[in-house]
């Protein structure tokens, strides 16, 4: 079957090659409808969006035949080439818009698009860009984070399925999904990393058990899943027996590069100036030597955030040094966040909006994102480990 990079937007019933047009004339075409389309209540929002308050949007992208960018045209996607993903979701930054529960379109959808069968394809990428099926991920366990390869979730071989027993932790927006992509150990006799499997599982499935897990700022963005006994059908594995942990990697394709974008530091840093600008303290030389050190570090992470999208853009494979952008984004956003917090005194410890000198600001919501920002998609220890192993060649 061909591809091609043209989009059949599904209200209009017109035929689009986004490719062929020019970078700037892509880029306004977009911002155009974001800025008249998504709603202005929504933009920038504090906290990740359920499903209930995103759906129409996620339904207004479907109809237009935008909800899956990367995706080929002949899946239902936009066919976008990775320079024009990029301004895509510079576009999404840029104006706020929120993050429908995306793992079907960002992972689940790529990946079967890669490894899965016709019958896999036929089955679940229609109901992903309909929004009928909402995909949550199954990785990290409370002894397999960081270090996933230990992971305990088995899967046991019966007849047509698999019978699965474990526990998933930090499973986001586990309570608004319809369906789990799960890495399972299907074979204890080899090495930890050559022994998992890859599996589907309909959460309507008798066993599987979700409790939302409420964080510091009173949110249940995460949520651990039990599964008990869970029969799924063998026609529910991906890519092949025990050969999970390859396919687990290949889901990180750009994760690691838009995880490291400046936008989430540079929103921060204006945060800190607003507040600083109210406060008076721009005549405070201890303040400036500050501002200015962490002004320098997101001109840092900008310039290297531009340097692997021109590698993307010509069509290279990121290698890990990809890493270090991860790690100079979470810890930039994170100096800011505390650097927020830290000069709006007693205030700072106020959730929601306070009032800085007459001007509106919110504080403790770039200090809880900044929490767990060194974490996922990979702790920053892990990404050092990266750095000096496969880049500095470094040995113990």
């Amino acid at each position: 079957m061909t591809t091609t990079n043209q989009t059949i937007s599904q209200s209009t019933g017109q035929t689009t090659d986004w490719n062929a047009l020019d970078t700037e004339t892509f880029r306004q075409t977009v911002r155009t409808f974001f800025e008249q389309n998504y709603p202005a209540e929504m933009r920038y929002p504090k906290t990740r969006l359920r499903w209930a308050e995103i759906k129409d949007w996620y339904m207004t992208l479907s109809k237009k035949g935008w909800i899956a960018p990367s995706w080929p045209q002949v899946h239902g996607g936009m066919g976008l080439s990775p320079e024009k993903l990029i301004v895509f979701i510079e576009e999404q930054e840029r104006w706020g818009v929120g993050r429908a529960p995306d793992m079907g379109i960002t992972m689940i959808g790529p990946l079967l698009i890669q490894y899965g069968s016709e019958e896999q394809q036929q089955k679940y990428l229609p109901k992903i860009i309909q929004g009928e099926n909402i995909w949550c991920q199954g990785y990290s366990e409370p002894n397999a984070g960081s270090d996933l390869a230990s992971l305990r979730t088995d899967a046991v071989e019966d007849g047509d399925d698999f019978i699965i027993n474990g526990q998933k932790t930090w499973t986001t927006l586990a309570q608004d999904a319809t369906h789990i992509f799960l890495l399972a150990r299907t074979d204890k006799t080899v090495k930890k990393q050559e022994g998992i499997s890859f599996l589907l599982a309909d959460f309507t499935t008798p066993g599987i058990t979700v409790r939302p897990i409420r964080n510091i700022a009173g949110h249940e963005e995460f949520c651990e899943v039990f599964f008990e006994n869970v029969r799924v059908p063998k026609a529910n594995l991906v890519g092949g027996l025990n050969q999970g942990w390859g396919i687990a990697k290949a889901l990180l394709g750009f994760e690691r590069i838009f995880l490291g974008s400046p936008k989430q530091s540079q929103y921060a840093l204006s945060r800190v100036e607003e507040a600083a600008h109210a406060l008076g303290l721009f005549g405070d030389q201890g303040f400036v030597d500050r501002y200015t050190q962490l002004q320098l570090d997101v001109a840092d992470l900008s310039a290297l955030y531009v340097r692997f999208v021109e590698q993307v853009k010509r069509g290279e494979k990121l290698g890990p040094d990809v890493s270090m952008l991860k790690v100079w984004a979470a810890e930039t956003f994170s100096r800011l966040a505390n650097l927020l917090v830290e000069i709006t005194g007693g205030s700072g410890a106020v959730a929601g909006d306070i009032e800085v000198n007459g001007k509106k600001i919110d504080v403790l919501t770039s200090f809880y994102n900044a929490r767990p920002a060194t974490i996922y998609g990979g702790s920053s220890e892990i990404q050092r480990n990266i750095l000096a192993a496969s880049v500095l060649q470094l040995r113990s």
